[in-house]
């Protein structure tokens, strides 16, 4: 039994200990700002993704525009986004019956869908908004107008309106240790406090932490010590396996995961230009870079099709990471795109042979046959998000010849991995997939190493797929590439501009 609480004999007004009114008054006020704002934010990420979605045109993941600097309370805002865009068509649907949407409220409709969501399926919260009033107003019509679609929809309460085949089977957090600040036994140390850690068995420096695992906002993350990062992703860097000293070329490198991974394998020595033409995403390039602390990269916002390969800038350029510009359709789950309006079966189904595919496909040839044809790369590598054999397959076939009469062949990355190539042609068992079924992002790879250069190593193949080396090479170029990058002029760039709106 808690103990007698003393009367407050006095007549004047006590201050608010916890538990008290006041003090609950203080905190409620506080919850109702914060879903206030966090509503407003909400709203302004759902006007991007769904004007991107109806566009075609990718603005950004609904994941990458609510983890952006700009958002404040990224977890509440998160949240509301993902479970507004679930309950979307039902919201779409009461509205369209009650009529009550006029064109001033459509002016905001974003934040009108994100409030009914929050007052009709969320915690309810209201504060003094014009819009959070408007909701109040017309709840009980609301709520009339969804029993009446569950009795249309034959269905025994609100919650099973809404869909569940937005359900994903969670996944494993990966993230990956930036060895330029900090070792993995440290993070190992700090993160076995609070979860069960492992290692990967095949990434380096790669660890894996429980399903939901939250670390957005962990200092190891804000500091640039640790990268959120797919072990697909990872496995792409790894396959190059650039040597300390090197120079080397991310040709198209936003937002800068693979490239400060680059970094982080080559110790921070030699030099990498990293290209991004698209200028919003050289500034994320940009930022990532100064987040991982590595010294030895340099950022352009250009095109990577506007370097001359035979300039003599890029002579020693000894390998290339080529990720283009793709689909990503093998990172739609991460990208959380089952949630948007336009997603469905046949959507996937008819994608591999759409109009975006080819036309994407052919600048991916063109810019794999240019990463080619830099005189003195030994090791390059095609990469892309997309499970689309146009993409992937085809893009190498159709380069092969030029490839081999450039003394290129195919080399087998992470030899021990069972998902290879698709195959249909002569020496697609050295590509490599990864897939959904392997509990990862849907990746490719393809690595391409110049024979002379293979011949000349004495080096075998790990069981990570990287190479050992039995000299370190340095490479002794300083900042003449980039200047001579920056004054060529940008003929492509509308063209690749007009592929990143398709």
């Amino acid at each position: 039994m808690a103990p007698p609480q003393p009367k407050n004999r006095s007549h004047a007004p006590a201050k608010a200990g916890p538990g008290q009114p006041g003090r609950r008054m203080a905190s409620r006020d506080a919850g109702e700002r914060a879903a206030f704002f966090a509503r407003r934010e909400a709203a302004t990420v759902l006007r991007r993704v769904l004007r991107g979605d109806a566009s075609k045109r990718s603005g950004g993941s609904i994941k990458s525009l609510v983890f952006s600097p700009s958002v404040r309370n990224k977890r509440a805002t998160f949240a509301l986004v993902c479970q507004t865009l679930k309950c979307l068509p039902i919201l779409k649907e009461v509205f369209a019956s009650t009529g009550v949407l006029s064109s001033k409220w459509k002016k905001q409709e974003e934040l009108v869908y994100v409030t009914a969501y929050d007052i009709l399926f969320g915690q309810e919260i209201a504060v003094s908004g014009s819009v959070e009033q408007f909701i109040l107003l017309h709840k009980d019509t609301f709520r009339t107008t969804l029993k009446k679609i569950c009795v249309k929809r034959k269905v025994s309460s609100i919650k099973d309106l809404i869909s569940e085949n937005t359900t994903v089977k969670p996944k494993p957090r990966f993230v990956r240790v930036n060895t330029l600040k900090t070792t993995t036994g440290s993070v190992i140390e700090v993160l076995s406090k609070i979860h069960k850690v492992e290692k990967d068995d095949m990434v380096p420096d790669m660890l894996v932490l429980p399903p939901g695992t939250d670390m957005h906002k962990h200092p190891l993350v804000t500091d640039g010590k640790v990268f959120l990062q797919g072990k697909a992703s990872c496995m792409v860097a790894v396959a190059l396996c650039p040597k300390a000293g090197w120079k080397v070329i991310d040709a198209c490198a936003a937002p800068g995961n693979k490239t400060v991974h680059l970094a982080a394998l080559m110790n921070g020595e030699g030099n990498i230009i990293a290209c991004e033409l698209n200028k919003d995403r050289a500034k994320t390039l940009q930022h990532t870079v100064r987040r991982s602390g590595a010294n030895n990269v340099e950022t352009v916002n250009g095109d990577f099709l506007d370097i001359d390969s035979n300039d003599p800038s890029y002579a020693e350029v000894r390998a290339i990471l080529l990720d283009p510009s793709c689909s990503g359709s093998g990172i739609s789950t991460e990208r959380l795109d089952h949630l948007l309006p336009s997603h469905s079966r046949d959507d996937q189904d008819d994608a591999g042979s759409s109009a975006r595919i080819r036309k994407l496909s052919a600048f991916q040839r063109k810019a794999l046959s240019h990463a080619l044809s830099f005189p003195s790369v030994e090791r390059l590598v095609y990469s892309t998000c997309s499970i689309h054999q146009a993409e992937n397959e085809d893009v190498v076939n159709s380069v092969l010849p030029l490839a081999t009469s450039l003394g290129f062949e195919l080399a087998t990355p992470f030899p021990q991995w069972r998902r290879r190539g698709l195959p249909v042609f002569d020496g697609a068992e050295h590509l490599l997939r990864t897939d959904p079924e392997d509990d990862l992002e849907g990746f490719f790879i393809a690595l391409f190493v110049r024979k002379a250069a293979a011949d000349e190593s004495s080096a075998e193949p790990s069981k990570d797929g990287a190479l050992g080396a039995k000299k370190k090479r340095v490479c002794t170029t300083g900042n003449n590439g980039l200047r001579a990058f920056s004054s060529l002029r940008l003929s492509r760039m509308d063209a690749l501009r007009s592929i990143w709106r398709l």
